[in-house]
């Protein structure tokens, strides 16, 4: 701080995530302040994966997955963020392994302001199942560079498998495949790190009303996946958390009570095609870095 000419005054104070506070002041003057959580996390705890192994996806504009490790901080080495979950006020830190893919539901979106194949992002899904397979064609969305667990900043977006068969539903397909392929990265990095392979996924989020998407997640993690009853389960999170701060809930396990399954998807028993799609997913994503760094 003397270095920087910091004063230390200048600093909020360090607090837990679940902690009275304080009040609020205007324009309605005392309001419990008790829970301070960022997203993701408190999408995680929204999700009550309380648990360490447990783990949740957020499919929004992006796909923003975080992995409970407890109390014991991983340090990652493939690729991922090493992040607080949350603390309760006088209890250990609980900590998460994170990894955002940028392009999830912002790349359906471009398809349909950008090349119009369809209309509204609703379509996308239709669109895909009017084809058996992708027909060999791979999209890695590298518009802004790869995120986790990459972080390749100067790859770009590539389509590579295109023959004369190809039509504008096995582009659809290979638009949501690369959705389940980043989020496949993102979590064989996490078993990784975590040396524990994920039972199953919770998911939530817009795409997660897109049954082909979820589904082919499933198949290419090879988990179930799950979704809640309570879609927004961010601000969910930011209540539970305020909640149990001020006693409103006695405990994390009448929490979980509350969790109540929407949907669910099991993956498809064979796993050989999956495996050989997965390769080619990964030598399509090579092709995207290797032609960002020869790019002018």
């Amino acid at each position: 701080l003397a270095l920087m000419r910091v004063p230390r005054p200048a600093l909020p104070r360090i607090v837990s995530s679940l902690e009275d506070v304080g009040c609020t002041v205007e324009p309605v003057p005392g309001i419990p302040v008790a829970a301070v959580l960022g997203d993701q996390q408190a999408s995680l705890f929204g999700q009550t994966a309380f648990d360490p192994g447990e783990a949740k996806c957020t499919f929004g504009t992006g796909s923003f997955l975080l992995l409970n490790t407890g109390n014991e901080l991983i340090r990652s080495s493939h690729g991922l963020i090493t992040t607080v979950a949350h603390r309760i006020d006088g209890e250990p830190v609980v900590y998460a392994l994170e990894g955002a893919v940028a392009f999830s539901g912002a790349l359906v979106q471009w398809c349909c302001d950008n090349i119009g194949l369809i209309r509204t992002p609703a379509e996308v899904e239709t669109l895909a199942q009017t084809v058996p397979d992708n027909g060999g064609c791979y999209l890695v969305p590298a518009f802004s560079g790869l995120f986790a667990p990459r972080w390749e900043a100067r790859a770009q977006g590539l389509l590579v498998g295109l023959t004369s068969y190809a039509d504008k539903g096995h582009l659809a397909r290979a638009v949501l495949e690369a959705v389940a392929w980043q989020t496949r990265e993102v979590v064989d990095a996490m078993n990784s790190d975590a040396e524990v392979p994920l039972a199953s996924l919770a998911v939530d989020g817009g795409m997660t009303g897109n049954n082909l998407l979820m589904q082919h997640v499933s198949d290419v993690l090879g988990v179930p996946v799950v979704r809640p009853m309570m879609a927004e389960t961010v601000a969910l999170g930011a209540a539970y958390a305020a909640g149990l701060a001020v006693g409103f809930w006695p405990d994390k396990r009448v929490l979980r009570s509350n969790w109540h399954q929407a949907a669910e998807w099991r993956p498809a028993p064979e796993r050989a095609e999956v495996e050989r799609q997965y390769r080619r997913w990964c030598d399509a994503v090579e092709l995207a870095v290797a032609w960002g760094r020869t790019a002018g």
